[in-house]
Order: C-alpha cells, then structure tokens, then sequence
C-alpha cells in the first residue's frame, strides 16, 4: 500500500506468466468460509509468486502480518507483474487505491481478475454458483475496484444446487457484457470440467483455466483432472503444492502451537501426524538432490507440462527466496520420480 501498512482485511491476488508476480491472499487459503475462519482471513494476508509453463519464474507467497518490513520486496514484485488477480473478499478496495496508484498507469499491462462461489455477504444469494449471486459479486467487485472489467472471473467452487447451465451461463454472461475478458473454474471434477467446457463453447466462451489442489501428498488430479484439461485446452494452476506446509521443515519436529495445523480448520494435527513418515522419506530424497524438501515439492508439481503455474504460501521473505530456488532445479531423473511415487503410497 502507499503508506507502507496492509490492510489485514486484504485479499488481493497476483499471478505472473512468463515473469515475476504477486499474490496477497489469506494464509488459511481457499477451502474457509464465515465464523471463526473468516476472523482469521481477516488477520492474514500473503504475496505469491508463480509463471507460466515453460519453467520461467513462479513459486511462492509470503505472508505479511502488520506492517512489516516486506512492503520493499512486495513493490518489487508488483513492479514486474504481468498478471494480478484479486478476490472478493474484501481486496478489491485496496488493489483498486494500488491500481490508482503504484499501478496508475499500467492497467493495460496487467491481467486482473477476481473470483466467487465462498461466501459474500451474509443475506440470500450470497453464496454457491447461481446467476444472480456471481453476477451480483462480479459487478460490486468491479465497483470497488474502479475499473470496467476483469480479465479473469473464476467460479470459486462446484455448486450442487444449481444447473451447471446456470453458473457458466453467468460466466459466458460476464464475458458477453464485457465485463470479463475469460473465465475460470476451481476445484470441479474431470466429468464437470468437460461439462462445463463444453457448456462455454456452446456459448462462444472458452473456458480458460482450472485452478485445483494439488501435491505430492494430494494427487487427486492425476491422471483424470489432467487429461481433461489437456483435452478441452484448459490452463492448470495448483494451489497447496507444499500441502499447507507440510512439505516444509515446518512440522519437521512436531507441530508447533501457533501453526495452522492447531487450528482445525482445512489441515489437522491428525493429518500431519499421518503423513510425517511420507514427509520424511520425501525430505531424504530432497537432501540427495541437494534441495530442501519445499523446493522439490514445487519442482515436482511444475514437473508436468500440463501444469501452467504452482500457487504456494510462505511466511517470510527469506522462504520466499528459498521456494524461487527451487527453479535452479526443476528436472527429476526417472528414478527419482519412482522413488517419489513410493514414498507417497
């Protein structure tokens, strides 16, 4: 921000293809919705730094609490991003004064876009995947923001209780009206990717990119998600590569008091106890390749060039050097990645 604070109620993204970027989004990630999860995306903000899929420069998100000494290092980033993407809870009054400010002048540079299907407001429709809710939210995002459209509008989460024709009509209706140049969806399933995408395309809308969970201790996507998205020509942007830091020293000793993993929410301490065998044998075949685990966690996500960007959090600047690290070493031998595929049985 202009005056060196962060707002702890901000929830701007950025995304780089092909360069640097910038990400400010809250720790707890994309899987929180009201009570005690909002409280704590509202205490957390973080910087993320991803790239497109040809092995250019993308890892990493750190974590800003107060007013802290990475505001240098965040205008650093935003200076060089091609690629900002804010969401809808609460980010777009802040990304919109940077937008006026530290970014006066360089809209046409840089690709905004914004995401709903969690929570919005507390009365009816505000929530899920209908036409009047994601509509509703696109116009207050573009409101507050400042600007007339988005580059990118996302549909956050499958919606069980709407016709899928409903939600990507409203996205095709965003992209019709102008008031998004493309659209995206999170989290749907191989058979609802290709529903949706050919749903858009019947209405003169591709569907641009699938941004999924995804690492070596979550595998979900492998091989159905992807084969779809390489079939309907979708873009793959992970989030979660490091597992909500279990693919980190993070939990190397236990887990700490003040970690996410105590607070029960989208990661548990039953979960970490669960995998800390997996971890430790990943963390050897890490050390062999004279990495830290963090780093061949990233490395191994973007290993597959179905895989456009890898989202991921970090908690200080000196993390965040240490994931872009990760780029000096992106190539896995076959032996190490059957090593790898062993030790997450």
């Amino acid at each position: 921000s202009v005056d060196g604070q962060l707002s702890t109620s901000d929830t701007v993204y950025a995304l780089a293809s092909g360069a640097s970027g910038v990400r400010v989004e809250p720790e707890t990630g994309d899987e929180l919705a009201l009570g005690e999860a909002l409280d704590a995306l509202l205490r957390q903000i973080g910087l993320e730094i991803v790239a497109d899929g040809e092995g250019a420069g993308r890892v990493g998100r750190v974590i800003v609490r107060g007013e802290a000494d990475a505001v240098e290092p965040v205008a650093r980033a935003v200076a060089n991003s091609p690629l900002v993407k804010t969401a809808l809870h609460g980010a777009d009054p802040n990304f919109g004064r940077m937008l006026r400010t530290d970014l006066a002048g360089h809209r046409d540079e840089l690709v905004i876009s914004s995401k709903a299907g969690w929570d919005m407001w507390p009365g009816p429709y505000g929530n899920w995947g209908s036409r009047k809710y994601l509509l509703a939210s696109l116009d207050q995002s573009l409101a507050r923001i400042g600007v007339d459209y988005v580059d990118i509008f996302y549909h956050h989460r499958p919606d069980p209780e709407t016709p899928l024709e409903e939600t990507m009509g409203a996205l095709a209706t965003a992209v019709h009206s102008g008031k998004a140049l493309y659209v995206g969806i999170s989290q749907y399933q191989p058979r609802e990717t290709h529903d949706a995408a050919k749903l858009l395309r019947e209405m003169g809308v591709h569907l641009l990119i699938h941004q999924p969970v995804y690492s070596m201790l979550n595998r979900w996507i492998e091989p159905a998600l992807l084969d779809a998205l390489h079939e309907e020509g979708v873009g793959c942007i992970p989030f979660s590569p490091l597992a909500q830091g279990q693919l980190t020293d993070r939990y190397a000793g236990g887990v700490p008091a003040d970690s996410r993993a105590t607070r029960g929410w989208s990661l548990t301490e039953e979960a970490v106890k669960t995998n800390l065998e997996k971890v430790g044998r990943l963390r050897a075949i890490a050390k062999r390749r004279g990495q830290a685990l963090s780093q061949m966690a990233l490395a191994w996500v973007l290993r597959d060039t179905r895989v456009t960007s890898a989202i991921t959090g970090v908690s200080s600047v000196r993390q965040l050097e240490e994931n872009l690290a990760a780029l000096d070493h992106l190539e896995f031998s076959p032996d190490e990645l059957s090593e790898i595929d062993s030790a997450t049985a």
